[in-house]
């Protein structure tokens, strides 16, 4: 299974100028946890909530500050046919807890911790099923 298999699709994006503000609206529009930040296609940065929070609000930071000094860089990406031993081996050794994933230079989605997560827990659920069902008794019919 590749990353590109369990990301989210497509990679929510906004410009360098666009406001704090528009990011945190875009956000909770999306629904997501972040926004990549492009120009001309080509990722610079993401601004996660926590960004928002931890780098903005906390400090006093005007809501018409632009992304462009709130997000991060350089952004851990993983590229869309990486395998997800890599993915969770770059989870683990930069502790992010969302990955770009990059398709050349360009976002084509966003990789979660909880996206892995989820593929785990049904990973499991699918490997006790067959144990579960032998191990319960018989009803009577």
């Amino acid at each position: 299974m590749k990353a590109s298999d369990l990301m989210t699709a497509p990679a929510v994006t906004i410009g360098p100028t666009a406001t704090a503000f528009e990011a945190a609206r875009l956000m909770a529009q999306e629904a997501v946890g972040c926004v990549l930040v492009t120009e001309d296609g080509r990722l610079l940065g993401i601004v996660t909530d926590r960004d928002l929070t931890v780098r903005g609000l906390a400090h006093g930071a005007d809501p018409e500050r632009p992304v462009l000094d709130l997000m991060t860089v350089p952004v851990v990406t993983v590229d869309a046919d990486a395998d997800l031993d890599t993915a969770y081996r770059t989870f683990r050794s930069t502790g992010v807890r969302r990955l770009p994933v990059i398709d050349g230079d360009r976002p084509v989605g966003v990789l979660a911790v909880d996206d892995l997560l989820r593929d785990v827990v049904q990973r499991l659920l699918d490997l006790l099923m067959p144990v579960s069902r032998s191990a319960l008794p018989e009803t009577a019919a």
